[in-house]
């Protein structure tokens, strides 16, 4: 079996997985596991039958659906029950990971180099070539941020990096108990197609630091600072954004008086008016803030998103408030152009 003809069955696999995390929710767990096992058999064939040439692209391909097939596995056996959508979040922490070891496909197979990429990207010939300009500077990129570790970071660096421009930069920050080298993936396409530097920091603890001494907002401050030093950003448009835990310390970081951020992009987070009270000399009069909340968000009830608004709103904050009818509490990957054409815009 050709790479092609083998990487087709896991990207619609990945694909079926990524629209299951979109929606999950505690009441339509079954559907989801039902749409999900619908891909599970034609992958298992491709699995079998690819043995792949023996060079690290293809054992890369074996390893994505092999995570991919876990996933599945994992996330059939999930029970319809108040645990339910747990251990569903924690079969669906396979998929990320399966996303990293397809990547260098991407250099080798246009079918996977599309999936990386956004719908308009697709058929820019030009595009197309300015990305086979890899180099030991660019890709994806990962500092002290093995799986487990604490306070590291990945990086993407558009593979057509140019050192004579600057490029704007999305900080993404993961949710509780989770990991920026699994997040990174959660904004890569969009980077690649518009020619961000896009850095994943994991926290120093189990979630962001958002009570104590900021230990969190020093680390991005270092982080920061040793991609200034390396790669030419644009100090203007500068994205800050986070899911859940992530999302709450996009309020605490952001709005901090040092904070280096142009543009904050807070999705499914907590907010409490108390949380300025922490925050030093906040400059929050002319702001930026895109503020993304799901209707049917069972973990931080919509009303948190609405007080956020009115409050960050009233202080002279520059809101632009979403709420999504049909978001739970999970990362709505379909936002993610929206915020970068509100982000990129000026």
């Amino acid at each position: 079996m050709i790479l092609d003809d083998a990487v087709a069955p896991l990207l619609t696999a990945l694909t079926r997985m990524q629209a299951a995390q979109r929606h999950l929710h505690p009441i339509h767990l079954e559907q989801l596991k039902e749409k999900v096992r619908e891909t599970e058999a034609p992958l298992q064939a491709a699995f079998v039958e690819f043995s792949g040439n023996g060079t690290a692209i293809a054992e890369g391909v074996r390893t994505s659906m092999e995570l991919t097939l876990k996933a599945m596995a994992a996330f059939g056996e999930v029970p319809s029950d108040p645990q339910g959508i747990f251990l569903a979040y924690r079969a669906l922490r396979y998929t990320p990971y399966a996303l990293e070891t397809l990547y260098p496909a991407a250099a080798v197979s246009a079918s996977v180099s599309d999936f990386f990429l956004e719908d308009f990207r697709r058929d820019d010939a030009e595009f197309r070539q300015r990305l086979g300009a890899t180099t030991l500077e660019s890709g994806v990129l990962h500092v002290e941020n093995e799986r487990g570790s604490k306070g590291g970071y990945s990086v993407y660096i558009p593979e057509y990096y140019d050192p004579g421009m600057r490029y704007p930069v999305v900080v993404a920050l993961h949710g509780g108990a989770g990991h920026g080298r699994a997040f990174l993936w959660t904004w890569l396409k969009e980077a690649r197609s518009r020619g961000l530097i896009l850095i994943s920091p994991t926290a120093w603890g189990d979630t962001w630091d958002l009570m104590g001494p900021d230990i969190d907002s020093e680390n991005l401050d270092a982080i920061l600072a040793a991609t200034r030093a390396r790669w030419s950003i644009d100090e203007t448009s500068m994205l800050l954004t986070g899911m859940s835990d992530g999302g709450t310390f996009t309020y605490v970081s952001g709005l901090r008086a040092a904070s280096p951020f142009t543009h904050l992009a807070p999705i499914s987070a907590s907010f409490h008016p108390m949380m300025l009270e922490l925050i030093d000399t906040p400059n929050i009069a002319g702001r930026r803030i895109y503020l993304t909340h799901g209707t049917h968000d069972w973990m931080f009830d919509v009303e948190v998103a609405h007080t956020a608004r009115d409050v960050l709103g009233g202080l002279g904050a520059d809101i632009v408030f979403r709420e999504i009818p049909d978001l739970a509490h999970t990362y709505p990957r379909d936002e993610n152009p929206r915020i970068l054409d509100w982000f990129l815009k000026d």
